[in-house]
């Protein structure tokens, strides 16, 4: 049985469901592959170059950084699942003059919340107190907006942020989905040292086109997965948010709409201010039999 190694960020489902899935519906297996899932948080491009990877946006600012010739197999969603939390407010424009805790800007996280703020009007380096924090730590954001020691919060899909936001009388100003789209999750490999034909990569795409149909098919199977990283949500709170941000938006083939691929390239690199060396059809290399 041919083995690969996939590496994601463990902080919340926006990486993760499609491979879980894949792997407690024995996807995998079916497909006969062996996939050694890792979290790769910490982890620098070089390690990462050796396996495959869910997160399109790290390989894409790498290839628009430092030429690192990455490309994505397979698009789960082109809907960023983060969003903009705020003890008071209706919009983003009122986070001027706040303290919003956010990923750092050359995090694709961060890029997107750039981008999005960028588009309400707002520049992320005078108009908003951007408080640089590490990805993930939304739990410690939950307590400091708690005690007012942060306004506003760029949260992750460790939670349900609508559920959250009721529970403690906050406000959900955005979802990065609704402002900025970028095919975002997937799969991607550097061909410089894992061939996009090789079989345990081609049998690991299969799988997560099975596990797309799941979601879309299945959603009491998905809801009951969801649960799993949003522990602190009732079935019906999972529901709705499964109903709100994934049944909609994530793709049944794993393919890519190059012209949303296109449009959210230039952004990321006029947001970086580096040129715009990859077009979008070699990146987004999604076509399959």
């Amino acid at each position: 049985m041919p083995t690969i190694d996939l590496a994601y960020v463990g902080r919340g489902l926006h990486e993760e469901l499609v491979a879980y899935i894949a792997d407690q519906e024995d996807l995998y297996a079916a497909e006969d592959v062996r996939v050694a899932l890792h979290d790769g948080c910490a982890w620098d491009i070089e390690r990462l170059r050796h396996g495959a990877t869910i997160g399109l946006g790290r390989a894409l600012l790498s290839r628009l950084a430092d030429g690192t010739p990455w490309v994505a197999l397979t698009v789960n969603t082109d809907r960023p699942l983060f969003w903009f939390l705020a003890r008071s407010g209706t919009s983003l424009t009122d986070l001027a003059g706040k303290r919003l805790a956010v990923h750092a800007p050359h995090t694709p996280p961060g890029c997107f919340a750039r981008i999005v703020l960028r588009q309400a009007g707002l520049d992320p380096d005078h108009d908003v107190d951007c408080v640089v924090r590490q990805p993930g730590d939304y739990g410690m954001d939950l307590r400091r907006l708690r005690s007012g020691e942060i306004d506003a919060a760029y949260v992750g899909s460790t939670m349900a942020p609508e559920a959250i936001a009721a529970e403690h009388g906050w406000h959900l100003l955005a979802w990065v989905g609704d402002h900025f789209r970028i095919p975002t999750v997937g799969v991607a490999v550097d061909p410089t040292y894992v061939s996009p034909d090789d079989p345990a990569v081609q049998a690991m795409i299969r799988a997560h086109r099975r596990a797309l149909q799941v979601i879309h098919d299945d959603p009491d199977t998905t809801v009951r997965h969801l649960r799993t990283f949003l522990g602190g949500q009732t079935e019906a709170e999972a529901r709705a948010h499964y109903d709100r941000f994934i049944a909609p938006y994530f793709t049944t083939d794993g393919q890519a709409d190059l012209a949303v691929g296109a449009a959210g390239i230039a952004a990321i690199a006029d947001e970086l201010g580096v040129p715009e060396t990859v077009a979008a059809e070699e990146f987004y290399r999604t076509e399959h039999d």
